[in-house]
Order: structure tokens, then sequence, then C-alpha cells
């Protein structure tokens, strides 16, 4: 994780601070704890957006909304992402030859579109790569 950039799915900033997650807590936390030493964690609007939402509403202890927002607010001296017109075209790219959903193969254009060499996540193919970037699962 040296200077790598990391983009970071929303599922693992969510179990960093959803106590409830267990195993899945201690290991997303590590990493937000790592990208943080580091600096070189890369989110896009999307993530955060999602973030919100699940935090505040879906987790079983939701969060509130005050304690969210500081931490939207933490996360955006990280690589912010922004999705364009490129970002979209994309990702339409990566849902045709990967079959993934338009929304994921949205995250994963952010993340090319960021430089990151890697994107955790839970929900894509654990080591695939997608034109140099690899998908890890850290929870496996």
């Amino acid at each position: 994780m040296s200077g790598e950039k990391i983009f970071l799915d929303t599922n693992i900033i969510v179990y960093a601070y959803d106590k409830s997650a267990g195993e899945k807590h201690r290991i997303a936390a590590d990493i937000m704890i790592e990208l943080w030493k580091r600096g070189n964690g890369v989110v896009s609007p999307q993530v955060l957006q999602e973030f919100f939402v699940i935090t505040t509403r879906k987790i079983s202890k939701p969060l509130k909304v005050s304690v969210v927002k500081e931490i939207i607010k933490d996360l955006l001296v990280w690589d912010v992402i922004v999705n364009d017109s490129e970002t979209i075209l994309s990702a339409i790219d990566i849902h045709l030859k990967y079959k993934y959903s338009f929304w994921d193969s949205m995250i994963i254009s952010a993340a090319l579109q960021g430089g990151a060499s890697r994107l955790y996540s839970e929900d894509f193919s654990n080591g695939q790569t997608i034109k140099g970037m690899t998908i890890k699962n850290p929870f496996l």
C-alpha cells in the first residue's frame, strides 16, 4: 500500500465505521488507518453519497447525520474523482465488457480515472485486473 493510490468502494468505508460488522469492521478500519497514514486514499462522490445513506439509515446502529458529515469532510482530503463525460463513457465500456452493473462500472471507472492501482471492494471479482488496476476483496 506504499505510494500507490488505493480506491475504496463504499462497503469498505461503511464497515470501517460500522462496529457491528465484526471482523469486517476490524479489517476495514485497519485499511482506513493505513490509507490515512500514507495519504493515498481515493474515492468518488458516488462512494461518499452511498456512505452517507447507508450509515445514517441502513446499518443496524445508524450514525448521526452530523457525525457522518464530519467523516465525509475528512474523506474530502483524499483524492475525490468527480465523474465527468469520460468517466461515464468508460463506465459504459466496462459495463459492456465485464457485465458489471452500470453503477458498479462507474466505481471502477472512477478508480481508473483516479490512477488507482488497486480497488478494494467485496462486490467485484477478487483478483480481477481491469486496465492495469487490480480488484481486491480484503475480507477473503
